[in-house]
């Protein structure tokens, strides 16, 4: 390493030891000086000593020797900065490790600084000081949080990062049989979903929560956003128009997802399928502002909005995960055995849970084995067959006011969707073959 090179890391290990100090200093701003072990310039020291151990320890002949100069040098400053500190805290009648372990990570990111990544030291240094610097924020939270919402974000994150890495990601039962990871992938969206709805229900208020969680919900799925809106709708955590409101506005969202997949993958596409998609997008836009501010009100005998107890519940999301599996399973049997000459049918039955493969799928089979005429025929299908699955989820899970909601804006958008189609038609929309 050249000296300009060494200078630079060594300058990153003492920007960590002031940025660590900066926030260190703040908290203790207050205190008249003598009676803190470590402040502003004590961390911008320790930062700096941690960059210059390292770099010792790099020009060491022997990496073992090397290795025993690092360890030797945290050990000491450890020692010595943990002894100091406890003095400091029995003085001010206080106990906490905190300023003891932001001690050792700043030595720790400053050395590394020297004989690592530079960007990583920097992103690392920058990350634990927020955290040191929302303390109020963080223990706010704890007293506010409940214990359902607690299990449900570990059994979110035990779903994402220990049981997802350890699925097959293999097709069981042959070419069209089901593939574990795929499902388990649905329940993950079916569980993410929820909880984002309960998160901004809980942040936003009410209503601005539902509407706002819905429509983040459909840039990732509108069904699960229907799946998780009619089990609330049962439950009574909110009004059915509201609830049908956010699965509108979900369905909106949908609805723009796939012109912007054809847009990006396949524009020639877009003649005939982006005018209908837009109108549809219009009346279910629409329908989701008369649902909340004309006609919210009419609701009675239901508990008021927002009042969910429960982000998700593990057993009824894997269940429901796995009814959509079987449906792209039978999708995908059925797009197999008719071929391409059956791409209609094989949309239709795969956009019962799934639009965004059908788009992509047919977007990448023009100009063959398909023309674009028949391509956005089939995704305009498996748009229409998408909905009338989301309705059916609706109506098997809440056979009230919602599911009535529901069905109404689903023929509203279809109706909507087949005046924008007549539209392209009639006004000489060309479709390249």
């Amino acid at each position: 390493m050249n000296v300009d090179h060494l200078l630079y890391r060594l300058a990153l290990a003492l920007g960590i030891g002031l940025l660590v100090g900066l926030e260190r200093g703040w908290k203790t701003r207050d205190m008249q000086p003598g009676t803190r072990a470590a402040g502003v310039r004590t961390f911008t020291l320790c930062g700096l000593l941690g960059g210059i151990v390292a770099a010792l320890a790099q020009a060491m002949a022997s990496p073992v020797g090397g290795g025993l100069v690092l360890g030797f040098g945290f050990a000491v400053y450890a020692a010595i900065f943990a002894i100091l500190q406890r003095d400091a805290d029995r003085a001010g009648g206080s106990y906490s490790a905190t300023t003891i372990v932001a001690g050792l990570v700043t030595f720790m990111l400053g050395a590394y600084a020297v004989i690592g990544d530079m960007r990583v030291a920097a992103a690392v240094a920058v990350a634990a000081t927020g955290v040191l610097a929302i303390r109020s924020e963080i223990h706010g939270w704890i007293k506010r949080i409940t214990w359902p919402e607690l299990r449900s974000a570990l059994v979110l994150l035990a779903m994402t990062c220990i049981i997802l890495p350890i699925v097959p990601d293999m097709t069981i039962g042959g070419a069209n049989g089901v593939n574990p990871r795929e499902v388990w992938l649905i329940a993950i969206v079916l569980a993410g979903v929820s909880f984002l709805g309960y998160v901004a229900v809980k942040a936003l208020g009410s209503e601005r929560g539902i509407l706002f969680g819905a429509v983040a919900g459909g840039l990732v799925s509108s069904t699960a956003v229907t799946v998780t809106s009619a089990r609330r709708a049962v439950s009574g955590d909110a009004r059915p128009a509201l609830l049908a409101a956010g699965v509108a506005l979900a369905t909106a969202v949908s609805f723009l997802r796939v012109i912007a997949i054809a847009a990006a993958l396949q524009p020639s596409l877009l003649p005939l399928t982006a005018p209908a998609l837009a109108l549809a997008t219009f009346a279910a836009a629409v329908y989701a502002v008369v649902a909340v501010y004309w006609r919210g009100g009419s609701d009675s005998g239901r508990a008021a909005a927002g009042a969910f107890s429960n982000p998700f519940s593990f057993w009824p999301v894997v269940g429901f995960a796995v009814l959509l599996g079987a449906v792209m399973m039978l999708g995908r049997a059925v797009a197999e055995t008719f071929g391409a000459g059956g791409a209609l049918i094989g949309a239709a039955a795969i956009g019962l849970a799934d639009v965004d493969t059908v788009t992509v799928a047919m977007s990448r089979l023009v100009p063959a084995p398909l023309d674009a005429l028949s391509a956005s025929g089939a995704i305009l299908i498996a748009v229409v067959s998408n909905t009338v699955s989301k309705l059916a989820l609706a109506i098997s899970l809440e056979r009230g006011r919602f599911a009535t909601e529901v069905a109404a804006m689903t023929v509203l958008c279809w109706i909507a969707g087949a005046a924008g189609l007549w539209a392209a038609v009639a006004w000489g929309f060309s479709v390249p073959h």
